[in-house]
């Protein structure tokens, strides 16, 4: 290391000085022998040691400088090591939703995590997939028993939500089995983030998340990957001699009409306070979503949609919903008598 009053030469040119001061980490001031004072890269100088070295000639002793190239001292990191935990052998990988404001978590941004919750070190790339490509959001080497943040996601983001993909190989440097390599989706309804409820303690943060497992229990494993027949088939054959004797099945007629109210203090468990306007839309256009598809897929007649009056914009989105995405099913204003002016009938079934 350089200090005031050090002899230097100058590595890149002739001459050289003495240090007088330093500007900043990386430049020292040298007064040359003409008195003039230069700055210069300090990795651009190099060091005199006056050494006594003996003349021949003279046969007398005197001090010769000796250079000595002046090495930047680089401060080494302590190597790491990773916590393993006894017992922690399974391989345990969870996927986590943690809002940033554990006072509000229906209005805050939600970071997203990876967790290593074994004595493995994996391997993982996640992806965004939007029905068509696969886009790496991060991807990279998660050590044991740690947890790795992947991104954020802002309340207007939860409104289109991409299916989330995850590919893992876990590894050990010794062990009597091979894990993986896993492949798993984590697809969520938007909903699921404005109610409270969703979030729940756990091991992980100091407040609520919501915590999605990525690698089932090995018996679940086996269950996934029977077709439902075999299912049936099991299930059947397993209690055909113990069931009793059921009565004889009823036709249950479909009903006539279902009602769905689209109130948003009917569709979330708190209140609006954090949501925009569009927000709130995006949920209650969701339900709408939803409702007619169930309706659809169970024979209903009639389904009537509960808007209210108010400003109009949201009986305006569910008609252009219907022209758009239900346009073989006739809808008109229902009974007045019944509900004002505020919902919309669907037919979905003649009678």
């Amino acid at each position: 290391m350089l200090k005031i009053g050090d002899r230097v030469k100058f590595l890149n040119d002739v001459g050289g000085g003495k240090v007088v001061s330093f500007q900043g980490k990386n430049i020292a001031v040298v007064e040359d022998q003409d008195g003039f004072d230069i700055p210069v890269l300090i990795n651009a100088l190099v060091k005199v040691a006056e050494a006594e070295t003996y003349d021949k000639t003279s046969r007398d002793f005197s001090k010769k400088p000796i250079a000595k190239k002046v090495e930047e001292e680089v401060e080494k990191e302590p190597e790491h090591v990773a916590e393993l935990i006894a017992g922690n052998d399974d391989p345990k990988f969870f996927m986590a939703f943690y809002p940033t404001d554990q006072h509000n978590p229906v209005g805050a941004e939600i970071e997203v995590y990876l967790i290593n919750d074994s004595n493995f070190t994996l391997l993982y790339q996640y992806a965004h997939f939007d029905g068509e490509n696969y886009t790496t959001i991060d991807a990279g080497e998660l050590e044991p028993n740690t947890k790795q943040y992947l991104e954020g996601i802002t309340t207007l983001e939860l409104s289109n939500l991409p299916r989330f993909w995850f590919r893992m190989i876990p590894y050990v440097k010794s062990a009597r089995k091979l894990y993986g390599p896993y492949l798993k989706e984590v697809s969520i309804h938007s909903m699921k983030f404005f109610k409270e409820k969703s979030y729940s303690s756990n091991d992980f943060f100091d407040g609520n998340a919501l915590i999605y497992d990525l690698v089932a229990h090995p018996m679940q494993e086996e269950m996934d990957h029977l077709t439902d027949q075999d299912f049936k088939k099991i299930i059947t054959e397993k209690d055909k001699d113990n069931r009793p004797e059921l009565p004889k099945k009823r036709l249950v007629k479909t009903p006539e009409i279902v009602e769905v109210d689209l109130h948003i203090e009917q569709l979330i468990d708190t209140t609006t306070e954090g949501l925009s306007n569009r927000e709130i839309l995006d949920i209650q256009l969701g339900k709408f979503d939803q409702e007619m598809k169930l309706a659809i897929e169970n024979n209903v007649k009639r389904i009537v949609f509960i808007h209210g009056v108010g400003n109009g914009v949201l009986k305006l989105e569910v008609a252009k919903k219907l022209k758009s995405s239900y346009a073989r099913y006739n809808f008109q204003d229902a009974s007045f008598q019944e509900y004002g002016f505020g919902a919309t009938m669907v037919i979905i079934k003649r009678k």
